[in-house]
C-alpha cells in the first residue's frame, strides 16, 4: 500500500508533457505546472501566432508569461525522491507476461516503471533512481514502459534516431542525416512531434466541433422522432374518429333508405290493397248482378219482364285501373340505382384519396431524359366505358376508342361524356406515369380531373381549367388549356408520349419515333388525381399502347 502512495506522488509531481517527475518546476497563472524547459519548447512552437496556451486547460495567454521557477513544488519533488521507499517488492510488482521488464534485473524481473528514449532501455524503480539522481542521466527522456524501444534504434546504424527527414517522411539517427539524407530537409524529432502536435490539436477541435454538431443533430432527431410519434398517434386518432363518423353516417343513411323503403312499401301495399278491396266488391256487385239479369231472362211474363228489365240491367260505374302497373322487383330501381351510384362514387374517391395517403413522399429524382428511362415510369391504362362518348367504339381490352357514325348501346351513366367524343381512363394517375398514344386521324391527348363536367362545351378537354390538352393535327399540334390555344412546334408523329410527374407538377407531351422530341411541358400544381383522356375526331382511332 506504502508503494502505491509513492506511485501517486509520482504521478501527481510529474510533467504532463514529458510525463516524467518535474524538473525546475514552474507554475503558470492557470495553475498547471510543468518542466520549465517543456513548457518554453511548447510556446517556441506558438511563437508565430503570438497566443500562447496551457497544454492541459487550453487557456490562452498574451504576452508570453515571464516563467519562474517554484521553489516550493521543486524541494516538494527532491523530498519525494529522497524519501522513495525500498522495500521488497510484493508479487504483483514483479513482471508477467504483459508487462514490460526491466532491462536491468536479473533473476526474476520486476515491472519496468519507466522506459528511457536515450538510453533505449526500461528501468524498474530501483534500477530508475540512478536517472534521478546522476547529473548526466537527469537530461535523459523518461516515458511511460513500451515494449518498441528497439523502434527507436537505426537498424543500420544502431544510433537513436532523433531526426525527422520531411523529404522521405521518416525517423533517421544522425549518421541517416549525413549519408542517405544528405542535402534533405531534416528537423529534431521533437520539433516535428510540435509541429504535429499543433496539428493534431487542430484536428481534435474540428473532430469535437464535429462531434458537438452531430450531438445537437442526434438531439434534433431525437425530437424529430417524438415529434413524428406524437403527430402519428394524432393522426390515428383523428382517422379513427373520422372513419367511425363516417361509419355512422353510412349506417345512418342505410337505415334511411331501409325505412325509405319500407314505408315506400306500405304505402303502394295499402293503394294494392285498397283498389283490390274496389275490385272485389265491384265483382261481387256485378255476380249479383249476373244473377239478376239470368232470371229475369227466364221469366216467361213478358210485360214483367220488360216492367223489371230498365231497373236491373243498369250498372254501376266500373272501378279505375289505370293506375294497376305490374312491374315485377322493379318498384324500388331507382333507389337501388342511386345506392349503386353511390357506392361506385366512394370507391372511386377512397381509392384516389388513399392513394395519396399510402404513397409516401419519395426523394426528389431528376427527370428522364432517354425513352428507356421514360419506359421505367410506363403505367398499364384502360378506357373507361362509363366515360365514352355514345359516338365512341372502344376495343383491344378498352384501350382502343373509334369514332363511330351510330350510337353504341352503352347504358345510362352519371360519368358520361355526352357531349365531346371523349372518354376517360379508368385508372386514376398519381406520383410518376408515362403512356404513349397511336392516333390516325387527328385526335387530342389530354389529362383531366374526374370531376370535370360531362356535358356542354366546357365539359371538352382543355377548354376548361380541369383538363390539359395537346390536339394532334395532320401536320402540326396544338396545346389546349383553359379555353387558350397554344400553337406547339415539333416533328409529326403519330405516337404522342406523355409523361407526369403529379407531386412535382409536371406534365410533358413528346413526339415519340426513333427519337423523343419535347412539345410541350407544363409546370403547375396539381390538386387532385387525374386520369387520361383520349378525344377522337371523325374517322379518327387513339389507342393507349402496350408499353411492357
Amino acid at each position: 500500500m506504502a508503494q502505491e502512495g509513492v506511485q501517486l506522488d509520482r504521478e501527481t509531481f510529474s510533467c504532463s508533457i514529458c510525463l516524467d517527475l518535474l524538473k525546475d518546476p514552474v507554475t503558470i497563472s492557470c495553475g498547471h505546472s510543468y518542466c520549465m524547459s517543456c513548457i518554453k519548447s511548447h510556446w517556441d512552437g506558438e511563437d508565430q501566432r503570438k497566443i500562447y496556451s496551457c497544454p492541459q486547460c487550453r487557456q490562452t495567454f498574451t504576452p508570453r508569461p515571464v516563467l519562474k521557477k517554484n521553489i516550493m513544488l521543486a524541494a516538494l519533488v527532491e523530498q519525494l525522491k529522497k524519501t522513495r521507499l525500498q522495500a521488497a517488492p510484493a508479487d504483483h510488482c514483479y513482471a508477467g507476461p504483459e508487462d514490460v521488464a526491466c532491462d536491468v534485473c536479473t533473476g526474476r524481473k520486476l515491472k519496468a516503471f519507466k522506459s528511457c528514449l536515450t538510453c533505449s532501455a526500461s528501468y524498474c524503480e530501483n534500477h530508475l533512481q540512478s536517472h534521478y539522481d546522476a547529473a548526466p542521466l537527469k537530461k535523459h527522456k523518461l516515458v511511460e514502459p513500451s515494449e518498441k524501444l528497439q523502434e527507436n534504434i537505426c537498424s543500420r546504424h544502431d544510433e537513436v534516431m532523433k531526426i525527422f527527414c520531411r523529404t522521405d517522411q521518416q525517423i533517421i539517427c544522425y549518421l541517416c542525416s549525413v549519408e542517405d539524407h544528405k542535402g534533405h530537409n531534416t528537423v529534431s524529432a521533437a520539433a516535428e512531434r510540435t509541429e504535429r502536435q499543433r496539428e493534431l490539436e487542430v484536428s481534435r477541435l474540428n473532430i469535437q466541433q464535429r462531434i458537438q454538431d452531430r450531438e445537437k443533430d442526434v438531439k434534433l432527431l431525437q425530437q424529430e422522432g417524438e415529434a413524428i410519434s406524437l403527430s402519428a398517434d394524432k393522426a390515428v386518432e383523428d382517422s379513427e374518429k373520422s372513419f367511425t363518423q363516417l361509419i355512422c353516417l353510412l349506417q345512418k343513411r342505410s337505415s334511411d333508405v331501409k325505412q325509405q323503403i319500407r314505408s315506400q312499401q306500405e304505402t303502394e301495399v295499402s293503394r294494392v290493397k285498397e283498389l283490390q278491396e274496389k275490385l272485389q266488391q265491384e265483382i261481387t256487385e256485378l255476380q249479383r248482378k249476373d244473377a239478376e239479369l239470368k232470371q229475369l231472362s227466364h221469366t216467361e211474363d213478358h210485360n214483367q219482364f220488360l216492367h223489371n228489365y230498365p231497373s236491373v240491367s243498369q250498372l254501376s260505374e266500373p272501378t279505375d285501373s289505370s293506375s294497376i302497373n305490374i312491374r315485377p322487383l322493379r318498384y324500388f330501381e331507382d333507389v337501388t340505382a342511386a345506392v349503386s351510384e353511390l357506392r361506385d362514387k366512394l370507391q372511386d374517391i377512397l381509392r384516389d384519396e388513399w392513394t395519396n395517403i399510402s404513397q409516401p413522399e419519395p426523394e426528389p429524382e431528376p427527370e428522364p431524359k432517354t425513352r428507356a428511362e421514360f419506359l421505367k415510369y410506363s403505367r398499364e391504362i384502360t378506357l373507361d366505358p362509363n366515360t365514352a362518348n355514345m359516338y365512341l367504339l372502344l376495343s383491344e381490352g378498352n384501350r382502343k376508342a373509334e369514332r363511330m357514325s351510330q350510337e353504341q348501346s352503352y347504358p345510362r351513366h352519371p360519368d358520361r361524356f355526352t357531349s365531346w367524343c371523349q372518354v376517360q381512363s379508368k385508372e386514376s394517375l398519381t406520383g410518376r406515369c408515362y403512356w404513349e398514344v397511336e392516333q390516325r386521324g387527328g385526335a387530342e391527348v389530354a389529362v383531366a380531373y374526374k370531376n370535370i363536367s360531362r356535358a356542354g362545351r366546357e365539359s371538352g378537354f382543355g377548354f376548361n381549367n380541369k383538363s390539359w390538352s395537346l390536339v394532334c393535327h395532320t401536320d402540326s399540334y396544338t396545346f389546349l388549356f383553359n379555353d387558350v390555344r397554344t400553337p406547339v412546334s415539333g416533328p409529326g408523329s403519330s405516337r404522342v408520349g406523355v409523361y407526369l410527374d403529379h407531386r412535382a407538377g409536371i406534365l410533358s407531351f413528346y413526339s415519340v419515333s426513333e427519337t423523343m422530341t419535347l412539345l410541350h411541358r407544363v409546370q403547375t400544381t396539381f390538386t387532385q388525381p387525374l386520369y387520361a383522356g383520349l378525344w377522337v375526331g371523325n374517322e379518327s382511332t387513339a389507342e393507349l399502347c402496350k408499353l411492357k
